[in-house]
């Protein structure tokens, strides 16, 4: 989120209301201004004192209280807001908003205001099947409200099911993406990420420590900037980006054939995958025996995936990556041009903050017509950004 976005977030009379904290919480820590609006019900789970002191900032109660002298409250919320985020989101508040019904302060905000609005409606099971609230939300979606899905698990009336108030992270991660310009609308990116694993016996395999942050990093700063994503995923321990496509697989060898089934209709191709340039021989069928000092193992070539893309490319963009511990820009150059790609993202393992399983990274980006962007240290998800621009001022 954009440092010192402005957020309006509305807390409604559910058992939810109490997650509102946390909320409030996440969204100071990315940097934003937070005001809290309050409905009469939401004071019976949390109180307003909670909320003021995690936002800083005094919480909207009363219709009719100043929220600065001589402004009326609801205009000036609606003005100040880049988004209001109601989570949760009543079945009450959905109908009322959807009736075009003002009748308090968080109402009259929200029809007040030409900033985006996103609910999160939170609620029993029963009530989220009824027709009424479908259809309200339904309605409010068609009018170009955002709606975060509910989802299943245990709710407070001691039963399962669909109204649960989607995780803290998936609400923030919903927020980032409405607030992002959608300047690859209409790209069809393929992005690949993690290690591979290349089996010795049924317990045993060859891999390397790619975490996968980068390759994951790309898909969702491409997928809030309104491509359409697939990733194509070694084995890592990170959660699938939202709204994203992920294929999973395991060898160099799946991997090729899972980059080959969806790289068709790609408009674009960024292999950050730390693929494995060789895998045994052969892969015992049962556990390999501890015998004697030395085991030798005989290795094969694995298929070089993004020399056979760029053969096929056509007019696709294709971004691969190149990790070096000696002569960076050499090296990288070279494998730019042997495999026929349009940009290379060179960096080197000895330097501090770059390389596996970290945050950040230091990269220099080549492209195939000799420009050099050196990028210094910063986390993933800018670098992610950095390279994506690529592919944006491609269209202009």
């Amino acid at each position: 989120m954009k440092e010192g976005a402005k957020v309006i977030l509305g807390v409604t009379g559910g058992i939810a209301a109490y997650k509102s904290a946390l909320l409030t919480r996440e969204l100071i820590k990315h940097g934003a201004a937070v005001r809290v609006i309050m409905t009469d019900s939401a004071r019976e789970f949390i109180t307003p004192l909670t909320l003021q002191t995690l936002s800083g900032s005094p919480v909207g109660t009363g219709m009719f209280s100043p929220w600065k002298e001589a402004e009326m409250a609801h205009i000036s919320l609606a003005d100040f807001a880049d988004i209001v985020v109601i989570a949760p989101a009543t079945a009450n508040i959905i109908g009322k908003i959807a009736g075009g019904i003002a009748d308090d302060l968080l109402t009259t905000t929200v029809l007040a205001t030409q900033a985006p609005v996103l609910l999160c409606p939170a609620m029993n099971a029963g009530m989220l099947a009824k027709a009424a609230v479908r259809e309200n939300m339904e309605k409010l979606a068609a009018r170009g409200y955002f709606l975060l899905e509910p989802v299943f698990g245990e709710l407070a009336c001691k039963t399962e099911g669909a109204g649960r108030l989607p995780a803290i992270e998936e609400i923030v991660e919903e927020m980032e993406t409405i607030l992002t310009a959608k300047d690859l609308s209409g790209e069809r990116i393929l992005v690949t990420a993690g290690p591979t694993r290349e089996p010795l016996d049924p317990v045993r395999f060859i891999t390397n420590y790619s975490s996968g942050k980068m390759g994951y990093a790309l898909a969702l700063m491409a997928k809030r900037r309104g491509a359409d994503v697939t990733l194509i995923s070694g084995p890592t321990a990170l959660f699938p980006p939202r709204g994203v496509r992920v294929v999973g697989v395991s060898s160099a060898r799946e991997m090729r054939d899972a980059v080959m089934e969806y790289w068709g209709p790609a408009t674009v191709i960024i292999k950050a995958a730390a693929v494995a340039d060789y895998r045994p021989a052969v892969c015992e069928n049962s556990k390999i025996k501890k015998k004697g000092d030395r085991l030798l193992l005989q290795l094969e070539k694995n298929p070089d995936i993004i020399a056979e893309l760029g053969k096929i490319k056509g007019d696709r963009l294709v971004i691969g990556f190149a990790m070096e511990s000696e002569n960076l820009l050499e090296n990288a150059r070279d494998k730019l041009k042997r495999k026929n790609m349009d940009y290379i993202v060179a960096n080197l393992l000895t330097s501090e903050g770059a390389g596996f399983e970290c945050d950040t990274n230091i990269v220099t980006i080549i492209g195939q017509d000799g420009s050099i962007v050196e990028l210094p240290l910063m986390e993933k998800m800018k670098v992610a950004d950095k390279i994506l621009d690529k592919v944006r001022d491609r269209a202009r």
